[in-house]
């Protein structure tokens, strides 16, 4: 079948087209996204502005439009830390639904931690073992680990790229004691994650996946996406730590010249890099192996596992069919 996942995201609106069946590998087809930068449309009084709602919706229209010219069967359709943080959010969840015929599911940091997991595992198999997952989003930082696909511990801790850059940098560049402050600040932040993680023992493989850490280990040497989703690509703490020292002199619109780093994320890239540094300093983690595969797939592979009948996760995952119809 071809399904539609619509992830709307604190930078993005990205619609990810796939072929697939239960059990089998899905292909992707179609991917196109709409910036928006949501996290910004955020007013002094927590809400989502009504510039900030208008280009919701378009997006969402654009995406279903999409969705319906491609052929797809059914458009999951999630919203992650942007919109689950707004005071207003049911309001404008209830106005997109309205307007689009689409019903955005709004997904808790436990789980977006949970399904990304849930795609690192199908990514590389039970042989990798006891994974550590670790995610960077433009709100928030997911962190998960287990032997199996659902994980032992799931966290979401308030330390995204873009959140990080909104609330720490007031230059751009960040001055060295800014980015010296947001180092420290961050040390203190994952202390209490380290002592969880440390419970359940040595991870067997260390993963990171998202675009923050894609775009850093590009920079770092990693082979670029034309290479294939299959290459092996990493990303060590002296490369970050190199990295880093380069970057962070840099403003976000020479960052979005560099090769593997897009135009709406380049004002974040220095926040997420020490986000990044700071998660394996904390962890002691001496590399991170990249996995192509991240949320929005964890969310297609989780409805093919409920094909003949979705469960409750399931159920609150599936949105509307391509041409609007309730499922």
């Amino acid at each position: 079948m071809r399904l539609g996942v619509l992830d709307v995201g604190s930078n993005t609106v990205h619609l990810l087209v796939v072929d697939a069946h239960r059990g089998a590998h899905p292909t992707p087809m179609h991917s196109e996204k709409t910036v928006l930068r949501l996290a910004e449309q955020i007013t002094r009084t927590g809400e989502l502005s009504r510039a900030g709602a208008d280009g919701l919706v378009r997006a969402v229209e654009a995406a279903k439009a999409s969705a319906r010219r491609l052929g797809c069967e059914e458009v999951m359709a999630f919203a992650t830390s942007a919109v689950r943080e707004a005071k207003n959010s049911a309001k404008v969840l209830a106005r997109v639904a309205e307007e689009t015929g689409v019903e955005l599911k709004v997904l808790s940091g436990a789980d977006e931690a949970r399904l990304t997991f849930l795609a690192v595992r199908r990514w590389f198999g039970w042989s990798a073992g006891q994974l550590l997952v670790l995610d960077i989003g433009g709100g928030s930082l997911e962190v998960a680990m287990g032997r199996d696909e659902e994980p032992v511990l799931a966290e979401s801790l308030p330390l995204g790229a873009g959140r990080i850059t909104r609330t720490r940098f007031r230059h751009d560049p960040p001055t060295r004691s800014e980015v010296v402050a947001t180092s420290a600040w961050l040390d203190d932040e994952l202390s209490a994650l380290a002592k969880k993680v440390a419970k359940w023992g040595e991870p067997d493989r260390v993963v990171a996946t998202s675009k923050t850490f894609r775009s850093l280990a590009r920079l770092a040497g990693a082979a670029p996406s034309a290479a294939g989703p299959r290459v092996r690509r990493t990303l060590t703490d002296t490369a970050l730590r190199q990295l880093i020292a380069f970057i962070s002199r840099m403003s976000s619109a020479d960052l979005a010249e560099l090769e593997g780093v897009g135009s709406s994320r380049s004002h974040q890239l220095v926040a997420g890099a020490l986000v990044a540094q700071a998660a394996m300093r904390a962890l002691s983690l001496a590399e991170l192996e990249i996995c192509p595969w991240a949320l929005r797939e964890g969310v297609i592979l989780r409805r093919l596992d409920h094909s003949n009948g979705a469960d409750e996760t399931g159920a609150a995952l599936t949105g509307v069919s391509a041409n609007g119809e309730d499922r």
